[in-house]
Parts: C-alpha cells; structure tokens; sequence
C-alpha cells in the first residue's frame, strides 16, 4: 500500500519531518535519518533486500542514509539528492515553539494575520500555504523524493532509484563530503552507472515580489575568506602609541562589502556582492587597553572564477586598506602633534599578508615541531566551532610573530563551496526542455532555467565544476586543513555526474515566514519529478 503520493500524504508526511527539529549539530538531526531509517525498513522491499539501505556515519557521530532501488539487472541509476538538517528558530521569537509544528503555526498566522507582513498576508488570503522552519528548505523535497522511492519500489521505473539524504548541509557539508566515497562504495558494489543526480532543492526568488518559477541546470559557488587585523595595543592615554585593531578592520568593512569589483555576471545571473558575515574584535573582557586583534569573514559567492582570481581581488582589497589605514593614522597622529609640538610618533605601516604565509615565518622563526606543538595543543583544548578556531589557530601564529604587527592576514574558513553548471550537457539540456514542456502543457505554468542556484547546494560536490583552477591556493591558506576540515580535488573528482535541480515552490528561506506553496509542490510537482526521471532514465 503506497503512502506518500497523494497531496494529503505528502502533507502529512512533511509535517512528520518538521516536527524533528534538526537544527544542524542537534540531537535531532540524528533523530530524524534514524526515522527515516525506520520508515524505510517496514517496507516490504527493504525488508527482502536490507542491503540496499544502510545509515553512513560521519566522524562526528552524525548519519547519512542512503536507499537503493534495484530493478532487475538495471544499471543505470539515477541519485535523488536531499539534506534534511535546518537552521535555528530564533528569528521566530514569541512563535518558536510553534516552529516545527507547521499545522498550529499555519493557524497562527491565520488568527492573527494583519501581524504578518503584506505579501505573507497576500499569500495566505489567496493560495495554500503551510510555515515552519523545514518545510520550505528542504524537507518538502526530500518527500517528494521518497515519494519517488515509493513509486521505484512499485516498478514506476525502468531503472534505479537511489536515494541520498545527509545532515550539515547548512553548515560545512559534512555529510555530503562524506557522501562521495560511500556512493562510490554503492556504485561499485551493485555495479551501478550513475546517469544524473537530481536535486529537489526549492526554488529561490530572484527579487522580492519574484512571480517565476525556476529549474536549475548548477549551483552558485562560494569563498568564506577571513581577515585577520592584528594591530598594536596601547593605553587609550597613549592612543598614538600603538594601532587599534577596530580601526584596522573598520578599513577592510570598507574595502569588501558591496565592493561590486566582486560581482560577476555569466549570461543573465549575477553574483551578489560580498557581505560581512562576521566582525569583532577579540577582547574577552573590558579595560582601557586598545583591542589588539579583530577578524571579518566575509560571504564571497562566484560563478566561473577562479580561486585565484578571488584571492587577488581580496589581497588587493586587503592592500589598499592598509595604505588607508596608515594614512589616517599619520593625518590624526599630525593633527594631534599641531596641539603636542614635539612629539614624535611611530611608524604604523601595515604589512599584508596570507595565511600560508604567517605559517612559513613562524616555521623559519621556532622551528616546524614547536608550530605544530602549538597547534596540538589548541586542537586537544577544543572548544570552538570552526569559523572561531580556525581565527584562533591564526591568532596563535600571529601572536607568535607579534613584531611582525600591524598585520592584515587573508585566511579561509570552512564553507567551501564549488561552483557546477551542466548547462553545456546536451542531456540535461533535452531533459530540461523536457521538464518546462512537460509542466506547461500539464499544468499551465511556466519554467524558466536558471544556470546556478543561488542559495548553495550540495550539488556543488558531485557537479562538473565551472573552473579547472586548483584549490591550491584555498585549502594552503586554510588554518583547518587537516586539522577536522579536508577537501582535495581527488575528493571532488571521486564522482562527478551530470546535475538538474527540480524542486518545490516556496518563499522566505530561513526567515520566520519561511513557507511552503502546496499545490505546486504536492500536486504538481510530484508527477513532474515523476516524469523527469523517466526522461533521464530512457536517454
């Protein structure tokens, strides 16, 4: 007996999925893939043939599951890609606890609508809408695509179905990255040939008031690149005597953010440009001594670049602020000197520097075992998430060469994020003509193909990258390179498939109006995923 086809079945089962909190590194995450898991074994064909699920563990504890449906001798496979952890609830305030119960906060809303901003208003007065973190991003995908896998398990399909759910997408990938060698384990073990991988990713507006519903042939790439200010600490008596660090990286905010020098446009798509997502200084506590370091990281997304090409961007961005910096050091330090004749001020030149950089001085200075006896001894003490530490084991090298300051230092923080586009597959090409035919002449509404999805996407690691540059110059200036974060081209090249993304219709990722549209996405939406893995299994 099928459960998961109907409108009303895929709600339900939707509803099941959001109600396991599974905010990325929570408890819950695990809780939701051992459900699955559960699920997946009452079924008649996963009881005859166990083997073809198996729940895959990260290092940190976490699981991946991976379902295979086999028909007969069948090689040719296609992968049905999700994630099913999400982000925090904060945003939502008051309504929190109502977050991962999309029925009650739907009615919520209802009951209390003139609170809700106007377009969210709009929607609910004229469509059929469920809220709640998940339900938009992604766990209304992931059930279509064990929608999907019912249907495979019912012989819909002449060919196999593979289905690969995995934790910590919204953070680092972990799950994906630990994905690769276990889909290359399946593929050899079952002898499969590994056609497309398909994504149910939802569709990103492109502008408020977005009225497009999109296909995607790839998936945007991203940089977290991180500058690390280490300046001169003083008495704020003596302000002269040394270099704030806050001054330093008020000069970088400057540089960097909506610098549009970082916005690229491939045909009609065009990048953001950077943004903060981090800047502090790096003072526990307060006292009249000037910060003495501060760090930014900064959201760098692109297209067809290369990394290298960003690097110089970012070092010649880093470069002009410290010619900035020393300038306005030297116009207030002349300023002050009109009302103190006869005092004479240091030299605030400020080097620039890269990461891999910093380590090669610490290196020549202290010898390699005492560096990485450092280092050891930072991991074993290891409180941090990975933006912080990665900070703090620069902050080490830094505070090593101190004589070196006033410094900016470029680093690379985990995210990493390849950019892939299949848009040049003559495949996925017929296939999406084949989709945006198939959903208009079906059910009147119109698809347009978008070469890269913008909101990130665990198809950047299985996808024909955009650029054949090395990584070199990334993971050489990433602190946690070995050190918990490792990623190599021979990684990236363990699989690499034709990709599409065909998802639901939504509205407000990550937002506490985050929504889900369901006629599209249970009625519709089904059927056209259903027919596209026919397309991509018969050419």
């Amino acid at each position: 007996m099928q459960q998961w086809q109907s409108k009303e079945q895929l709600v339900d089962l939707l509803c099941s999925l959001v109600e396991y909190p599974s905010i990325t590194g929570s408890e819950a995450e695990i809780a939701l893939v051992e459900y699955l898991y559960h699920k997946l074994s009452e079924r008649p064909y996963f009881e005859k043939n166990p083997e073809h699920m198996k729940l895959h563990p990260l290092q940190d504890g976490r699981r991946l599951l991976t379902a295979l449906v086999k028909q007969g001798e069948s090689t040719e496979t296609i992968i049905l890609l999700s994630h099913f952890d999400v982000v925090g609830v904060e945003d939502y305030g008051l309504k929190k606890n109502l977050a991962f119960h999309p029925r009650a906060l739907t009615e919520d809303y209802h009951r209390y609508i003139d609170e809700l901003p106007d377009a969210v208003q709009a929607d609910l007065e004229h469509g059929e809408w469920l809220f709640g973190r998940g339900t938009m991003d992604m766990k209304a995908g992931l059930s279509v695509h064990l929608s999907m896998l019912e249907k495979a398990m019912s012989g819909e399909f002449n060919g196999n179905i593979l289905l690969l759910t995995v934790p910590d997408e919204e953070a680092n990938s972990f799950g994906m990255l630990q994905a690769l060698p276990a889909l290359q384990e399946i593929k050899e073990q079952e002898n499969l040939h590994y056609k497309a991988c398909l994504n149910g990713e939802p569709m990103f507006s492109q502008y408020p008031g977005d009225p497009h519903n999109y296909v995607y042939s790839g998936s945007i790439g991203k940089v977290l690149p991180g500058f690390f200010c280490y300046g001169k600490e003083t008495h704020v008596g003596e302000p002269f005597a040394g270099l704030n660090a806050n001054l330093m990286i008020s000069y970088i905010a400057q540089e960097l953010e909506l610098n549009e020098t970082f916005i690229e446009t491939v045909g009609n798509e065009t990048t953001p440009p950077p943004v903060s997502l981090m800047q502090r200084d790096l003072k526990e506590e307060y006292s009249v001594q000037t910060p003495q370091a501060a760090v930014s990281m900064y959201n760098v997304l692109y297209l067809k670049q290369s990394i290298d090409d960003i690097n110089e961007k970012l070092m010649q961005a880093a470069h002009r602020a410290s010619g900035r910096i020393t300038k306005h050091y030297q116009h207030k330090a002349e300023a002050f000197h009109k009302e103190k004749p006869g005092l004479e001020f240091p030299e605030m030149d400020v080097r620039v520097l890269m990461y891999d950089e910093l380590v090669e001085e610490a290196v020549s200075r202290f010898g390699l075992h005492e560096v990485e006896r450092r280092e050891n001894l930072l991991i074993n003490q290891r409180e941090k998430g990975d933006r912080e530490f990665s900070t703090l084991l620069v902050h080490e090298l830094a505070s090593l060469c101190k004589d070196l300051a006033p410094m900016i230092v470029l680093f690379y923080s985990p995210p990493f994020y390849p950019a892939v586009s299949s848009k040049g597959d003559a495949y996925i090409q017929r296939t999406l003509t084949r989709v945006k035919e198939y959903t208009k002449e079906h059910y009147q509404v119109e698809l347009k193909e978008i070469e890269f999805f913008p909101g990130l996407s665990d198809l950047s690691f299985i996808g024909p990258a955009t650029s054949s540059a090395s990584l070199h110059t990334l993971m050489e200036n990433m602190p946690l390179k070995g050190k918990g974060y490792d990623l190599s081209e021979q990684l990236l090249q363990t699989l690499q498939m034709p990709i599409l993304n065909v998802g639901p219709r939504g509205k407000d990722p990550h937002q506490w109006t985050e929504r889900l549209e369901l006629k599209y996405s249970f009625e519709y939406l089904p059927h056209i995923v259903t027919d596209t893995i026919h397309f991509l299994l018969k050419n």
